[in-house]
């Protein structure tokens, strides 16, 4: 055999070796994809937990997976879980949650998601960097959530959920009733990433208040007295839209460079305090205000019946509130803690942490006065 046959027959035989090693690292990598991915973006490089749900959705493996992220901070913990547990319980989607939280409340929430209640959810842990907002947020003690970067979590969608062209964002201070399909189906209109609940239109607000003022409307939430703002020719009575639940077109989202615009406006604000000192609600409500000015489509008012963290919410019926499809607890009062309306509705979805270190907040005569 001549040397050149030689060495053909081992080219020959380098090139199968090779293509069997590849296809064996190919099906080990598909399996751990499966298990666990890591992240290698600006959001953490912290493995991302990937909890396959093969019993419930084998037969229904064509569905459209629907992305639902939420924040979890370890002081509001059981209040994610709540919301998750309502969600899944009240769907037959393909539904997979991209809890976003930071590295040293991982441990606690993995423990808590392995309850015998939690087993069938599909879910991912994505650990959010702070070094993202340095520079962009300026700490201010009468705003409590300027010192919680999960607050701004939300701006970077796009990040969090990357293979995604569309998903839900939502506070922890929720309960879903209805199904979580019909919100995520809401019809967006052509150049609109994302649609809100408008607070002069919203179900709850008509229930609830009458001639709310500046709460409701821009000059609420930005500084008309600063040139930047006027310039920006934002009727000062537009009204304002509340981003504690929304749905995103990411694909439209990425092509406006949403992330990129809302940063722009929470570094000026950072030079030139742009927001109103008597600011109506959330400061991450001021730049997606301004980004999103009469550039938004709307959800349907009752997936997102709000105030129950008020003392508003004492207003609302139990007809009503039986009847919406998402509860939401904005506000000074959570539904873990001592003075929030409805909190037996909340607690119905709520799971008990296995660590034992998230209580409830009860008073004794409080609870018998539940009906």
């Amino acid at each position: 055999m001549s040397f050149r046959k030689v060495n053909i027959i081992i080219l020959v035989l380098a090139v199968a070796l090779f293509l069997l090693v590849l296809h064996h690292n190919f099906l080990g990598l598909s399996s751990l994809l499966r298990n666990e991915v890591t992240d290698s973006g600006i959001v953490g490089p912290q493995p991302i937990d990937f909890v396959p749900n093969a019993l419930r959705h084998a037969v229904n493996g064509r569905q459209e997976e629907i992305p639902v992220v939420i924040a979890a901070s370890e002081d509001r913990l059981g209040g994610a879980i709540a919301a998750i547990n309502s969600i899944q319980h009240n769907t037959r989607s393909n539904v997979i949650f991209y809890i976003v939280t930071l590295n040293n409340t991982a441990d606690h929430l993995r423990s808590w998601l392995n309850s015998d209640s939690l087993k069938s959810i599909r879910y991912r842990i994505v650990n959010f960097d702070p070094k993202l907002l340095e520079g962009k947020v300026k700490e201010d003690p009468d705003q409590g959530e300027s010192m919680k970067p999960l607050t701004f979590a939300r701006f970077y969608l796009p990040i969090l959920v990357p293979s995604a062209k569309k998903a839900i964002y939502m506070d922890d201070d929720v309960i879903v009733q209805g199904d979580i399909l019909a919100l995520y189906n809401t019809p967006l209109k052509p150049g609109h990433a994302a649609a809100f609940s408008e607070d002069c239109d919203s179900a709850s607000t008509k229930v609830v208040i009458r001639g709310a003022g500046n709460q409701y409307n821009y000059i609420g939430y930005l500084d008309y007295k600063k040139e930047r703002i006027r310039k920006l020719s934002m009727k000062a009575s537009t009204c304002s839209f509340n981003p504690g639940v929304f749905v995103a077109n990411l694909t439209e989202w990425k092509r406006q460079n949403i992330t990129n615009q809302l940063e722009k406006w929470m570094k000026l604000n950072v030079e030139e305090g742009l927001y109103s000192r008597t600011l109506a609600g959330s400061i991450t409500t001021p730049p997606l205000l301004i980004v999103f000015y009469q550039q938004h489509s709307t959800i349907d008012p009752m997936w997102n019946v709000r105030h129950l963290g008020s003392s508003a919410g004492k207003r609302y019926s139990p007809q009503f509130v039986k009847a919406a499809k998402l509860l939401h607890w904005n506000g000074h009062f959570k539904p873990w803690g001592r003075t929030a309306s409805y909190t037996d509705v909340w607690e119905k979805w709520y799971i008990p942490d296995p660590t034992g270190k998230f209580n409830l907040i009860r008073r004794y005569t409080e609870i018998s006065n539940i009906k």
